[in-house]
């Protein structure tokens, strides 16, 4: 382990934790190397997020109800 990373203890499903052993061993890579990509790729995909709604923060918003109402009124439901 590189004097960089840092320890944490996390509780898993064993279903979960069964299935990243598993995966774990046919892949041959730690189940730490396989949580910490998991997690840098849930970030990542946050970060994308947080700037879709940044790009589109001043795009009109519209109330469900009344898009609803707008579909059944042109027989679209």
């Amino acid at each position: 382990m590189s004097e960089l990373t840092k320890r944490a203890t996390v509780y898993l499903d064993p279903d979960l934790h069964k299935a990243l052993r598993i995966k774990a061993a046919e892949t041959e890579r730690s189940i730490s190397d396989l949580v910490n990509e998991a997690v840098k790729y849930a970030l990542i995909e946050d970060s994308i997020d947080l700037k879709a709604f940044e790009e589109r923060k001043n795009e009109p918003s519209f109330r469900f109800e009344d898009v609803l109402k707008k579909l059944k009124k042109n027989g679209k439901l």
